[in-house]
C-alpha cells in the first residue's frame, strides 16, 4: 500500500476544495434492467458470498474481524445489498473494508453512502484514486458524463500484489489496467472445513471506447495496459473463479435460486480463459483498425 505526498496533493485539490461536490452527479440512466434487480443472495465457497444485484456482482468475505465488501453496484443497490447481508445473517455494519474492481458508476454508486454508514476503510489501486476522488469526472471515457457517482475519500492506496488483511483473511491486488486506469482483481484463499479453494474475483478488461488508442490522449499507455492486462490473466493459477458483472461468469446458468452449496459451480476455466481470448481478439482487431 502506498500513500506519500503525490496522494496526499491530489487528495487535497480535489475533495477538499469543494468544486467537485458543487457539481450535480449524474449517474447514466437507462442502464440494464438486471442491474437494477434483486436476486437471491448465496455462499459462493468459504466465507465468500454473493450480495450483489442480478447483474451487478458485490462479494462479502466474512472474516473473525469484521467483513470485506467488494463492489456496490448502482447508487439505488444500497438497500438490495443491505438487505442480502442481513438474509445471509450477517451484520452490515460489521463491515471494515471496502474494495472495488473498477472506478465506473456501476461498481462503486452505492460506496460513499455504505463508507459512511459503516465507516468502513476503502482501498483502492492508486491508479483509479483520482476517478474515486473526482466522482468519475476523470475517467478517461465516462468523464464525459461528469461526476457519477458521490466522490470518495479513498483511505489506502494500492499497488500491484500488494496484501489486503483482515483477520483470518488476506486478499492480494492484481493490477489489471484498461478497462480503468486502475482496474483490478482480487485472489484469495478460503475454505469451508472440507477443501481450501483459491478464489479469483476477476476484472474481465472489456473495451468501451469507439476511438483509436492513440487518440486517448487523457489515457497515455493505454494500449500496452491492455496488453499487459491480457498477458497477465492468461496466467493466473486459481481453482474458482467471478468476477464484476454476473453474466461475465453466467452466474444464473451455474446457480439457480435455492440452489445447494456448489463452489465446484464456479471451477470453469475453461469459460474464464475463453472470456479473456475473445475480449483480446477484439483487442487485437482494434488495433489494425
Amino acid at each position: 500500500m502506498v500513500s506519500g505526498i503525490k496522494y496526499i496533493v491530489l487528495i487535497a485539490f480535489l475533495f477538499f476544495s469543494g468544486l467537485i461536490f458543487a457539481q450535480k452527479i449524474n449517474e447514466p440512466k437507462n442502464n440494464p434492467k438486471e442491474w437494477s434487480e434483486k436476486t437471491e443472495p448465496f455462499r459462493i465457497a468459504g466465507n465468500l458470498y454473493y450480495v450483489g444485484t442480478y447483474d451487478l456482482a458485490s462479494f462479502l468475505i466474512v472474516t473473525n474481524k469484521g467483513n470485506i465488501l467488494i463492489n456496490t453496484g448502482l447508487a439505488n443497490s444500497l438497500p438490495m445489498i443491505k438487505e442480502n447481508i442481513k438474509k445471509l445473517g450477517f451484520d452490515y455494519r460489521a463491515t471494515k473494508i471496502l474494495l472495488l474492481t473498477q472506478a465506473h458508476f456501476d461498481h462503486l454508486g452505492a460506496m460513499a453512502d455504505i463508507k459512511a454508514e459503516t465507516g468502513a476503510k476503502l482501498y483502492v489501486d492508486e491508479k483509479d484514486a483520482a476517478a474515486v476522488v473526482s466522482g468519475g469526472k476523470s475517467d478517461y471515457e465516462m468523464g464525459k458524463y461528469g461526476v457519477t457517482f458521490k466522490p470518495i475519500k479513498p483511505d489506502h492506496l494500492l499497488k500491484n500484489n500488494d496484501k489486503i488483511n483482515l483477520g483470518n483473511t488476506t486478499l492480494i491486488m492484481l493490477h489489471h489496467p484498461g478497462h480503468t486506469k486502475g482496474s483490478c482483481s482480487f485472489i484469495f484463499n478460503t475454505n469451508d472445513g472440507k477443501k481450501t479453494y483459491r478464489v479469483l474475483i476477476a476484472n474481465l478488461p472489456s473495451i468501451i471506447i469507439d476511438r483509436k488508442f492513440s487518440e486517448v490522449k487523457d489515457y497515455q499507455g493505454i494500449q500496452n495496459d491492455y496488453a499487459k492486462t491480457f498477458e497477465a490473466m492468461k496466467n493466473i493459477d486459481f481453482d474458482l473463479w467471478v468476477a464484476s458483472h454476473a453474466s461475465q461468469f453466467n452466474l444464473h446458468e451455474k446457480r439457480k435460486p435455492g440452489a445447494a452449496y456448489n463452489p465446484n459451480a464456479f471451477a470453469d476455466k475453461a469459460t474464464y480463459l475463453k472470456n479473456i481470448k475473445d475480449l483480446e481478439n477484439i483487442f487485437l482487431k482494434k488495433i489494425k483498425q
